[in-house]
């Protein structure tokens, strides 16, 4: 099972603190006189993990107290849940790894994915993950709830585009789709409003300046201490998010850096100067390129393997098929608000599958022909009683049917993101629209997005790292993009060695979808291989790698096929 399929299994950017007092921006700097862990730090014992979490007898598990804010211990004490692969060979160190989200579990994402990551670091390395502040039910503090049930949170959103998505056709240019989404904002600057209240007042409310990535930067080193010992050099792995959280550490710690994989990196430095819902589109660029694959392959495959597509149809009319899809729900919601199937869903539904290109396969012949049937129901004006309607919505898998909806990833990413810069609800939707026509027509308007919060959100950590991103490292790392990913494009992670010059080596694995999970590739893996086990490197920033010729996306439809069969100008050469 490819690690970010695992991780897409259990998902399912005014300074305040929670007194609303401003926040001394002098401790956002990572130079501080920090309290000692060793006061907080219980003895690692290693025992059993959770069998609701995790179901793999070969892993174990345990708890780590960390203090709430390491320059003030009087804050009070935090635990995380850890989780451990042993090596498999003979033992080089331990290797950290944090699989993005922000958001997502540690202990589910090496819980699926333990043996890849054995595989990846030849067996040489004990993987400890763990579940950082503001996820999971055993990490204190963890999920963040913000209502106390779904009645709740199904009444506090009803009747607006939290739960229906935004209804939109084409690159958002008919005025009244337009004027729709507008008539929203009031309604949706008061909720939003509310919502960040809400989350001050629940039982977490309290702990949300702490959960931020510069805490978890440092419970990382915290850790590394814990179980290699004071000062001993970290290796971490992470993807996606967890790139920010390995730039951070790298620059917070460079001292501390041993062997360090970036792997679809997010920009710190833009991360660090832009509001986050505006910083959004930037992540964007490439998810129109990945979805021109999506539909390309398909068509590659044909009926037999895909089957949105019919025979001997071109990939520009297996699109049209899809857009007159979304254009008949759209048109069915305009009659009828209270439909279950909306093209706002299904387009929010369908952009995380842009992330698996190992999952697209199984979109189109089984999730894919629910949602058409459900749309058809609709526009005959059937009732949505059918096993078709049923499996549809359950596919689409609505936040309100969550049995309980966690901010977490918000409590994260906005605590990390930059202070508010005043952005209004209509600001935001006139953004979107403007994204919809220059960025992302398939996607830019998939509501709701985790940065969509960060202008409303109370609280900013007590500690946000904002540069500089170019420190001198103990050693120097491995920075990781895809030709076309659709949340972290290339040109970030190529910033980011850049900017580091000879501490980093880049390479480029030629594939579509997010982060080099999206596809096997024998080449990563050596180069991962002989990075950690003796610190070699490209020897420059132009190597390529190709995805395994036998991993196919479609039946009989492999990497190479698909992007040799892209209109040209996709963003294949890089």
């Amino acid at each position: 099972m490819h690690l970010l399929a695992a991780i897409s299994a259990a998902l399912l950017l005014a300074g305040s603190d929670v007194s609303g007092m401003p926040v001394d921006q002098t401790r956002h700097k990572a130079a501080r006189q920090d309290v000692g862990p060793g006061k907080f730090t219980s003895h690692l014992q290693w025992g059993p993990c959770d069998p609701s979490i995790v179901v793999d007898p070969t892993l174990s598990c345990t708890f780590y107290n960390v203090p709430l804010d390491y320059q003030d211990d009087t804050v009070g004490t935090g635990r995380l849940a850890l989780i451990k692969a042993n090596a498999t060979g003979d033992r080089l160190g331990t290797m950290f790894f944090n699989p993005g989200g922000p958001g997502v579990s540690g202990l589910e994402a090496l819980g699926s994915a333990s043996s890849l990551l054995l595989n990846y670091t030849g067996g040489q390395y004990d993987i400890v993950s763990w579940d950082p502040r503001g996820v999971g039910s055993l990490t204190i503090p963890g999920d963040v709830f913000c209502f106390d049930n779904t009645t709740d949170y199904e009444t506090f959103w009803n009747g607006t585009i939290e739960l229906t998505g935004i209804e939109m056709t084409g690159n958002f240019t008919d005025q009244g789709d337009i004027d729709r989404l507008l008539a929203q904002a009031p309604v949706m600057q008061s909720k939003y409003d509310e919502l960040g209240q809400r989350c001050l007042n629940h039982s977490e409310g309290q702990t949300l300046p702490y959960v931020g990535t510069a805490a978890t930067a440092r419970d990382l080193v915290a850790l590394a201490d814990a179980i290699e010992g004071p000062g001993s050099p970290v290796n971490y792995w992470g993807i996606s998010y967890g790139t920010l959280l390995g730039s951070w550490f790298i620059n917070m710690f460079p001292e501390r850096v041993g062997h360090v994989i970036l792997d679809g990196v997010v920009d710190p430095v833009a991360f660090s100067q832009t509001e986050a819902a505006l910083g959004w589109e930037q992540e964007l660029m490439d998810i129109d390129k990945v979805y021109t694959a999506f539909y390309t392959g398909c068509a590659l495959a044909g009926p037999q393997g895909c089957a949105i597509a019919s025979a001997g149809q071109s990939p520009s009319e297996v699109n049209g098929d899809i857009q007159a899809l979304l254009q008949q729900a759209h048109d069915v919601f305009v009659k009828n608000a209270s439909v279950p199937v909306t093209s706002g869903l299904i387009r929010s539904g369908m952009r995380p599958t842009m992330y698996f290109p190992s999952g697209w396969a199984n979109y189109v012949n089984s999730t894919y022909p629910s949602l058409f049937a459900q749309v058809q129901q609709e526009s005959a004006g059937l009732t949505a009683n059918s096993l078709a309607s049923r499996i549809a919505r359950s596919s689409l898998a609505k936040r309100s049917e969550v049995p309980m909806v966690s901010y977490g990833a918000q409590a994260i990413l906005c605590g990390d993101s930059i202070d508010s810069q005043n952005m209004t609800m209509e600001d935001l939707f006139q953004n979107i629209i403007t994204t919809s026509r220059n960025v992302s027509a398939m996607f830019s308007a998939a509501w709701p997005t985790v940065p969509y919060y960060c202008s409303t959100w109370p609280v900013r950590a007590v500690e946000r790292y904002q540069g500089p991103f170019n420190k001198t490292f103990a050693n120097p790392i491995l920075v990781i993009g895809n030709t076309l990913d659709p949340a972290t494009p290339f040109v970030g992670a190529k910033h980011v060695a850049d900017l580091l010059g000879d501490q980093a080596a880049l390479v480029r694995l030629n594939t579509f979808g997010h982060t080099t999970e999206a596809a096997p590739s024998q080449c990563i893996a050596n180069i991962v291989r002989n990075y950690v086990a003796n610190g070699t490197l490209p020897a420059d920033d132009n190597t390529v790698c190709e995805a395994d010729p036998d991993f196919e996306v479609f039946q009989g439809v492999n990497v190479a096929s698909i992007l040799a069969a892209l209109p040209s100008g996709n963003g294949t050469s890089v």
